[in-house]
């Protein structure tokens, strides 16, 4: 049940939004091990000029750049799985946004299942229901 938030800078691009959130979703599926029908991804666009990076905007640097932020379920997820995770993350955007500045963050948010869920029930409840 992960959900994503991911910015990124420049205009908005429906279809640039729409494959972002594709790609997201099978990325995290595939690295991860979530399921894609429990996973919701929301893209927003900031534009270049409002992004800065070492005091200069991006548009000045004339580059692009993301911040990328997975919330999942604590203990869900190995170091290993996350950093290969990451590096997936940061070379498929690159890829999408034609280069991205190497300041371009991704973070996986580990949260805990007492304090984290959807429709009103923590993770937690639904691992003792399952149970």
């Amino acid at each position: 049940m992960p959900y994503l938030h991911i910015q990124l800078s420049g205009a908005p691009d429906d279809a640039l939004a729409a494959a972002v959130a594709d790609e997201a979703a099978a990325l995290t599926a595939r690295l991860l091990g979530k399921d894609p029908a429990l996973t919701a991804v929301v893209v927003d666009f900031v534009p270049a000029t409002r992004w800065f990076v070492g005091g200069r905007s991006l548009a000045e640097a004339g580059v692009r750049s993301y911040h990328w932020l997975v919330s999942i379920t604590d203990e869900t997820n190995t170091k290993a799985e996350k950093a290969a995770y990451l590096g997936a993350v940061h070379a498929a955007m690159d890829r999408r946004l034609g280069g991205v500045a190497a300041h371009s963050y991704a973070h996986v948010a580990d949260l805990r299942a007492t304090a984290y869920g959807f429709g009103g029930v923590t993770q937690e409840r639904r691992y003792q229901r399952a149970g």
